[in-house]
Protein backbone atom coordinates (compact mmCIF):
# COMPACT_ATOMS: atom_id res chain seq x y z
CA UNK A 1 0.00 0.00 0.00
CA UNK A 2 1.41 3.37 -1.07
CA UNK A 3 -0.11 5.26 1.87
CA UNK A 4 1.42 4.02 5.11
CA UNK A 5 -0.20 6.43 7.59
CA UNK A 6 -3.63 8.00 7.99
CA UNK A 7 -3.88 11.14 10.13
CA UNK A 8 -7.34 12.35 11.08
CA UNK A 9 -8.74 15.28 12.98
CA UNK A 10 -11.37 14.48 15.60
CA UNK A 11 -14.22 16.99 16.00
CA UNK A 12 -16.05 17.62 12.75
CA UNK A 13 -14.04 14.98 10.92
CA UNK A 14 -13.96 11.50 12.44
CA UNK A 15 -16.38 12.58 15.18
CA UNK A 16 -19.86 14.12 15.22
CA UNK A 17 -21.01 16.16 18.21
CA UNK A 18 -17.96 14.97 20.16
CA UNK A 19 -18.49 11.25 19.56
CA UNK A 20 -16.27 9.13 17.29
CA UNK A 21 -18.41 7.91 14.40
CA UNK A 22 -18.71 4.12 14.29
CA UNK A 23 -18.27 4.08 10.52
CA UNK A 24 -14.97 5.96 10.90
CA UNK A 25 -13.79 3.58 13.63
CA UNK A 26 -14.50 0.55 11.45
CA UNK A 27 -12.62 2.13 8.55
CA UNK A 28 -9.63 3.03 10.72
CA UNK A 29 -9.41 -0.58 11.87
CA UNK A 30 -9.51 -1.73 8.23
CA UNK A 31 -6.63 0.62 7.43
CA UNK A 32 -4.57 -0.84 10.28
CA UNK A 33 -5.40 -4.39 9.23
CA UNK A 34 -4.03 -3.52 5.80
CA UNK A 35 -0.71 -2.58 7.43
CA UNK A 36 -1.16 1.18 7.81
CA UNK A 37 -0.64 3.41 10.84
CA UNK A 38 -3.49 5.50 12.23
CA UNK A 39 -2.89 8.83 13.93
CA UNK A 40 -5.40 11.05 15.71
CA UNK A 41 -4.44 14.73 15.45
CA UNK A 42 -6.68 16.95 17.54
CA UNK A 43 -6.95 20.25 19.34
CA UNK A 44 -8.51 18.48 22.32
CA UNK A 45 -6.67 17.69 25.53
CA UNK A 46 -6.11 14.04 26.43
CA UNK A 47 -8.23 14.40 29.54
CA UNK A 48 -11.22 15.14 27.29
CA UNK A 49 -10.98 11.63 25.88
CA UNK A 50 -10.52 10.13 29.32
CA UNK A 51 -13.64 11.95 30.53
CA UNK A 52 -15.73 10.60 27.66
CA UNK A 53 -14.28 7.11 28.04
CA UNK A 54 -12.96 6.98 24.48
CA UNK A 55 -10.71 4.00 23.77
CA UNK A 56 -7.63 5.36 21.98
CA UNK A 57 -6.18 1.93 21.20
CA UNK A 58 -7.36 2.05 17.54
CA UNK A 59 -4.70 4.74 17.02
CA UNK A 60 -0.98 4.09 16.78
CA UNK A 61 -0.35 7.66 17.93
CA UNK A 62 -2.41 10.55 19.29
CA UNK A 63 -1.30 14.14 18.77
CA UNK A 64 -3.32 16.27 21.19
CA UNK A 65 -3.47 19.96 22.11
CA UNK A 66 -3.05 20.98 18.47
CA UNK A 67 0.47 19.58 18.27
CA UNK A 68 1.57 20.10 21.86
CA UNK A 69 1.34 16.55 23.19
CA UNK A 70 2.17 13.12 21.74
CA UNK A 71 0.75 9.90 23.18
CA UNK A 72 1.49 6.36 22.03
CA UNK A 73 -1.56 4.40 23.26
CA UNK A 74 0.14 1.05 22.78
CA UNK A 75 2.83 1.77 25.38
CA UNK A 76 1.36 4.71 27.28
CA UNK A 77 4.42 6.82 26.40
CA UNK A 78 3.63 10.53 26.67
CA UNK A 79 5.76 13.36 25.35
CA UNK A 80 5.32 17.11 25.72
CA UNK A 81 6.16 18.83 22.42
CA UNK A 82 6.02 22.42 23.67
CA UNK A 83 6.59 24.47 26.80
CA UNK A 84 3.99 24.41 29.56
CA UNK A 85 1.83 27.54 29.97
CA UNK A 86 3.13 30.12 32.42
CA UNK A 87 0.77 30.48 35.42
CA UNK A 88 1.13 34.27 35.42
CA UNK A 89 -0.08 34.38 31.81
CA UNK A 90 -3.19 32.39 32.71
CA UNK A 91 -3.77 34.60 35.74
CA UNK A 92 -3.62 37.69 33.56
CA UNK A 93 -6.19 36.22 31.18
CA UNK A 94 -8.49 35.66 34.15
CA UNK A 95 -7.88 39.22 35.33
CA UNK A 96 -8.91 40.53 31.93
CA UNK A 97 -12.19 38.64 32.10
CA UNK A 98 -11.37 35.84 29.67
CA UNK A 99 -13.60 32.87 30.49
CA UNK A 100 -13.95 29.99 30.28
CA UNK A 101 -10.28 29.00 30.12
CA UNK A 102 -8.90 25.48 29.79
CA UNK A 103 -5.22 24.95 30.63
CA UNK A 104 -3.56 21.84 29.24
CA UNK A 105 -0.03 20.54 29.36
CA UNK A 106 0.91 22.89 26.53
CA UNK A 107 -2.19 24.71 25.30
CA UNK A 108 -4.35 27.42 26.84
CA UNK A 109 -7.78 27.52 25.24
CA UNK A 110 -10.82 29.75 25.33
CA UNK A 111 -13.54 30.82 22.91
CA UNK A 112 -14.46 33.72 20.68
CA UNK A 113 -15.00 36.62 21.16
CA UNK A 114 -12.01 36.67 23.55
CA UNK A 115 -9.36 36.64 20.80
CA UNK A 116 -8.70 40.39 21.15
CA UNK A 117 -8.17 40.14 24.91
CA UNK A 118 -5.91 37.14 24.33
CA UNK A 119 -3.77 39.02 21.80
CA UNK A 120 -3.52 42.01 24.14
CA UNK A 121 -2.46 39.73 27.00
CA UNK A 122 0.23 38.08 24.88
CA UNK A 123 1.57 41.50 23.91
CA UNK A 124 1.50 42.81 27.48
CA UNK A 125 3.19 39.66 28.79
CA UNK A 126 6.05 39.93 26.24
CA UNK A 127 5.73 36.21 25.53
CA UNK A 128 6.36 34.46 22.22
CA UNK A 129 3.03 32.72 21.76
CA UNK A 130 0.68 32.32 18.83
CA UNK A 131 -3.06 31.91 18.40
CA UNK A 132 -4.71 29.14 16.40
CA UNK A 133 -8.42 29.18 15.64
CA UNK A 134 -10.60 26.09 15.46
CA UNK A 135 -14.00 27.42 14.44
CA UNK A 136 -15.21 28.95 17.74
CA UNK A 137 -12.21 27.85 19.79
CA UNK A 138 -9.20 30.09 20.43
CA UNK A 139 -6.01 28.17 21.24
CA UNK A 140 -2.82 29.78 22.55
CA UNK A 141 0.32 27.77 21.87
CA UNK A 142 4.10 28.08 22.04
CA UNK A 143 5.85 29.17 18.83
CA UNK A 144 6.28 26.53 16.13
CA UNK A 145 3.69 24.22 17.66
CA UNK A 146 0.80 23.19 15.41
CA UNK A 147 -0.77 20.05 14.03
CA UNK A 148 1.94 19.77 11.39
CA UNK A 149 4.80 19.75 13.91
CA UNK A 150 2.92 17.34 16.15
CA UNK A 151 2.23 15.00 13.26
CA UNK A 152 5.90 15.16 12.25
CA UNK A 153 6.89 14.00 15.74
CA UNK A 154 4.41 11.13 15.53
CA UNK A 155 5.61 10.08 12.09
CA UNK A 156 9.22 10.15 13.22
CA UNK A 157 8.34 7.81 16.08
CA UNK A 158 6.40 5.51 13.76
CA UNK A 159 9.14 5.69 11.13
CA UNK A 160 6.83 6.84 8.36
CA UNK A 161 7.46 9.64 5.87
CA UNK A 162 5.07 12.56 5.52
CA UNK A 163 4.94 11.86 1.76
CA UNK A 164 3.43 8.46 2.60
CA UNK A 165 0.80 10.02 4.86
CA UNK A 166 -2.78 11.06 4.18
CA UNK A 167 -4.28 13.79 6.36
CA UNK A 168 -7.96 14.68 6.69
CA UNK A 169 -9.65 17.55 8.55
CA UNK A 170 -12.38 20.18 8.58
CA UNK A 171 -11.24 23.46 10.17
CA UNK A 172 -8.69 26.30 10.24
CA UNK A 173 -6.24 24.45 12.46
CA UNK A 174 -6.03 21.62 9.91
CA UNK A 175 -4.39 23.70 7.16
CA UNK A 176 -0.83 23.03 8.30
CA UNK A 177 -1.43 19.31 8.79
CA UNK A 178 -2.98 18.80 5.36
CA UNK A 179 -0.22 20.81 3.68
CA UNK A 180 2.46 18.66 5.32
CA UNK A 181 1.00 15.36 4.10
CA UNK A 182 1.48 13.62 0.77
CA UNK A 183 -2.28 13.85 0.32
CA UNK A 184 -4.37 16.44 2.17
CA UNK A 185 -8.11 15.86 2.24
CA UNK A 186 -11.08 17.87 3.53
CA UNK A 187 -14.38 16.29 4.51
CA UNK A 188 -17.41 17.70 2.69
CA UNK A 189 -18.53 19.62 5.80
CA UNK A 190 -15.16 21.39 6.09
CA UNK A 191 -14.77 25.15 6.00
CA UNK A 192 -14.67 26.51 2.42
CA UNK A 193 -11.08 27.76 2.79
CA UNK A 194 -9.85 24.31 3.79
CA UNK A 195 -11.69 22.63 0.92
CA UNK A 196 -10.20 25.15 -1.48
CA UNK A 197 -6.65 24.30 -0.38
CA UNK A 198 -7.13 20.54 -0.03
CA UNK A 199 -5.93 18.05 -2.64
CA UNK A 200 -9.27 16.27 -2.47
CA UNK A 201 -12.71 16.75 -0.88
CA UNK A 202 -14.84 13.79 0.16
CA UNK A 203 -18.43 13.43 -0.99
CA UNK A 204 -19.59 12.35 2.48
CA UNK A 205 -19.30 14.38 5.68
CA UNK A 206 -17.76 13.68 9.09
CA UNK A 207 -16.97 10.02 9.83
CA UNK A 208 -18.64 8.82 6.64
CA UNK A 209 -16.16 10.98 4.75
CA UNK A 210 -13.28 9.37 6.63
CA UNK A 211 -14.63 5.91 5.75
CA UNK A 212 -15.11 6.93 2.12
CA UNK A 213 -11.50 8.09 1.88
CA UNK A 214 -10.06 4.98 3.53
CA UNK A 215 -12.06 2.72 1.21
CA UNK A 216 -10.66 4.64 -1.75
CA UNK A 217 -7.12 4.40 -0.42
CA UNK A 218 -7.42 0.66 0.08
CA UNK A 219 -8.81 0.33 -3.43
CA UNK A 220 -5.73 2.12 -4.80
CA UNK A 221 -7.57 5.18 -6.09
CA UNK A 222 -4.82 7.60 -5.05
CA UNK A 223 -1.80 5.35 -5.67
CA UNK A 224 -0.67 7.45 -8.63
CA UNK A 225 -1.41 10.80 -6.98
CA UNK A 226 1.44 13.30 -7.01
CA UNK A 227 0.99 16.69 -5.34
CA UNK A 228 1.40 19.57 -7.71
CA UNK A 229 4.47 21.72 -6.98
CA UNK A 230 3.74 25.15 -5.51
CA UNK A 231 3.67 27.98 -8.04
CA UNK A 232 6.72 30.23 -7.93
Amino acid sequence: MKWRAFATDYDGTSATHGKLDEVALIALRKFREAGGKTILVTGRELRDFAAMGLDLSPFDAVVAENGGVLLLPGTGELKLLGAAPKPEFVEELHRRGVAPISVGACVVATWVPHETAVMETIKASHLELHIVFNKGAVMILPPNVNKSTGLAAALETLKVSSTETVGIGDAENDHAMLASCGLGVAVSNALPALKENADHVTKADHGAGVAELIDELLAGKFDSYQRRPLAK
